[in-house]
């Protein structure tokens, strides 16, 4: 059963998908949302297959939304607007959909999704990615120290070093912030030039700075895009 969320902030729009889905018994539609922030809560809480997600939409565009998530479903584009079709395809979006959608047409993207879903899970590439460690060996102290990404809170850098933080304890690594930073998966986010934090650590956080507990962490001006990313 593939989970499906639908984001329009029209609500005919939302609703006409919804119908073209009831009509297909392997897809669920778990969430309706007038507005990309309303759907980024909803890809935080659940693992979702694929998004139907309008363009031209009031605060945040779809586009841009989607450029921003770091754990992306695949995406259908819908819109009433022919020339928005470009930047669907860039973001190598399944399908793009020129409303108003007739079944003929939605079923021809959803095939096209199917088509997707089959190849990635016979792809050496899906084999792999299911097979990633959950962790890293560090050198310190002449020995190889396993460090499990889980229990990383956040990772400052201190002059030729970097400061790998944890709960209890911390571990300081010759090693540049930047090159670390590419060896790790993608719950870990640059905030700042000296600071990678933990997404999954953050307690709280505003434009200034991000909170991991206790310890608070300060933004960087061109890093503050990276902060609509925390919740997604």
């Amino acid at each position: 059963m593939y989970k499906c969320v639908i984001v329009d902030d029209e609500e005919l729009a939302r609703n006409l998908i919804k119908n073209h889905l009831d009509q297909l018994i392997d897809f669920q539609v778990v969430a309706m949302c007038e507005s990309a922030i309303e759907a980024s809560t909803v890809l935080k809480q659940q693992q979702v297959d694929l998004l139907f997600l309008d363009i031209e939409m009031p605060v945040l565009r779809g586009t841009d939304f989607f450029k921003n998530l770091i754990h992306k479903p695949k995406v259908i584009f819908t819109t009433a607007y022919r020339d928005y079709a470009l930047d669907g395809f860039e973001l190598n979006a399944v399908d793009y959909l020129l409303k108003p959608i007739t079944f003929g047409r939605f079923f021809k993207a959803v095939e096209k999704f199917r088509e997707f879903q089959n190849k990635e899970s016979t792809s050496p590439q899906a084999e792999e990615n299911a097979n990633a460690p959950e962790f890293i060996f560090i050198r310190k102290d002449r020995k190889q120290v396993k460090v499990f990404y889980d229990e990383i809170l956040y990772i400052e850098s201190v002059k030729d070093y970097i400061k790998i933080n944890l709960k209890d304890e911390s571990h300081l690594v010759k090693h540049s912030i930047t090159s670390f930073h590419k060896k790790l998966d993608s719950r870990f986010l640059r905030i700042h030039r000296s600071f990678v934090v933990n997404k999954d650590k953050v307690t709280a956080y505003t434009r200034q700075d991000v909170e991991i507990g206790k310890v608070e962490v300060p933004v960087g001006e061109s890093y503050k895009d990276v902060l609509n990313t925390i919740e997604m």
